[in-house]
Parts: C-alpha cells; structure tokens; sequence
C-alpha cells in the first residue's frame, strides 16, 4: 500500500471520527488487524507438499499444522504478520538433516487456518494448542510470531519448552500499535479510541501486553536475533529483551532486515537448540 494511500485512508477515517469516533477507531482497528496477504499461492504450497497435514482448533478455528517427522528434538515454528508456513523453507532443509521434528502452523488469518482477523493474542492461543498436541522442547517465532510465542509461555507456562528463539520480534505491543497509529495519521480520537477498544476487548491496555517484561517470569532458555538494520522492529526491541529476558542470548545481525532469511542464521540456531 502506497504512502499515498496510507495517507489518504488515515484523513478519511479522522475525518469519520468528527461525527463518530467510536465508528472511525472501529474501523481503524479493522484496518489494523487485517492482513492483506499471506494466504498460499502455488510455489508456496509446493514447499509444504512433503509434511503431515492436520487440522487442529481453537474456538472453532481452525488451525493449519504440517509435520515433518523425523527422530531428533521437536521444534515449533511461527512465522510472522502477513506470512504463512512456507517462510521457512530457508531453514527447513538444515533443520531436516539434523532430523529434528519440525513443525510449522499457520496463523489466525493466515495460510488456510480460519479467521478474518488476527492479532498476537489470538496467535498465542493458536501456537498453545499445537504445543500441546505435538509437545515441541524448542519454540522458533519470527516478528509477531516471536511476540505471540513470549504471550503463549507466559500464559500457559508450558514446561515442555525448554528453549525458545525469538528473530525479530517485537518486545511491547504498544510500540506496534504506536507506529500504526503514526503510520495512519490518526488524530488524538482515533488514537485513544483504539486504547479503549483494546481495553474493553481483552480486559487490559496496551501498556500490559509487553513481550519483554513477560519474559521474565519464562523458564526456557532464549536466542535473540535481531538486526541493527530492521526498519519494522526497531534494534532496540532487541535490547529491551535482552535485558528483560533471564538465561537468553542476543545474536546482532546487520543487512538481513527484518526478515532475517538468511542461511547464515542457521548454524548458530541449531547450535542452541543442540547446546
């Protein structure tokens, strides 16, 4: 979507919130949890062809789950907004020699799982139910995926996982939600207007859901990966888990961006997940 567009979207919802700012924040968050890609198109479904497909649920959802079976630990992969399970074909074939257990879910919204709409705490319900159908000991989250994966352990403490990586991920939802709301143009109703919306939906403000302070109440030991040069997740989500996060490591990388898809990522990975 064109800055212009962004931009024109932002003034025509402002401008809604004059006659109703209930409507116009509604409408806003919509917006905002509305992925506009990541459903599967031909090549991506190829690079999934070889795993075990099943369904799982969440409240009537359902989950799309694909294994790829092998003898060695099992790790759970969650990509990121606006991705699928096929994001991961960079690191599958090394994971694969290794001969872990792999397995990828696609999230709420995402690939063929249900849902219109996503957002991280539904995706951490999502990733709960896969960890305990499959009891994975390692969790591997890319951006939102990483963020939902820190919701999902906090709340469900699953201490079958007993290392965690997070690449990319984004440490508070406040910061998310701030640089939507920049990105729009939203004027102060709209803004506070999606704080309450957020309020009365899950019972907390954004405020609350901080991945990195959450961190500090899990017990797996953690990877961070991050890149100095990541215009979506700024460098310094990484430091604040860093800080936040007992028993984690950060690895710094710089010119893979935000999507880390780099084979040189790899080895380090599977040398914590081995360690």
């Amino acid at each position: 979507m064109s800055s212009f567009v962004i931009k024109s979207i932002g003034k025509a919802l402002n401008a809604t919130s004059i006659v109703s700012a209930k409507y116009a924040s509604k409408k806003a968050l919509n917006l905002f949890a509305s992925p506009r890609k990541g459903r599967y198109n031909e090549s991506q479904k190829k690079i999934l062809e070889p795993a075990d497909f099943q369904e799982l649920s969440y409240n009537n959802l359902k989950i799309a789950t694909y294994h790829f079976k092998g003898t060695n630990k099992t790790i759970l992969l969650a990509h990121g907004w606006e991705s699928n399970a096929s994001r991961w074909s960079y690191i599958l074939d090394d994971l694969l020699k290794q001969k872990y257990n792999v397995i990828l879910l696609d999230g709420p919204a995402h690939g063929i799982s249900d849902g219109k709409q996503f957002n991280a705490i539904l995706y951490s319900e999502f990733i709960n139910v896969v960890a305990n159908a499959y009891k994975p000991e390692v969790l591997i989250g890319h951006s939102v995926g990483g963020m939902a994966s820190v919701f999902c352990m906090h709340n469900h403490q699953l201490d079958f996982i007993n290392k965690m990586v997070l690449l990319g991920a984004p440490a508070h939802f406040t910061g998310v939600f701030t640089r939507y709301k920049t990105m729009m143009g939203y004027n102060h109703r709209i803004s506070e207007g999606l704080d309450r919306i957020v309020l009365e939906r899950f019972g907390k403000p954004t405020d609350y859901f901080s991945a990195a302070n959450f961190t500090t109440v899990i017990n797996a030991k953690g990877l961070i990966i991050h890149d100095k040069k990541d215009k979506i997740i700024p460098y310094e989500d990484a430091l604040l888990f860093a800080n936040r996060y007992k028993n984690s490591e950060l690895i710094t990388t710089s010119g893979f961006g935000h999507s880390l898809r780099d084979k040189s990522i790899t080895p380090p990975i599977i040398k914590f997940i081995n360690n």
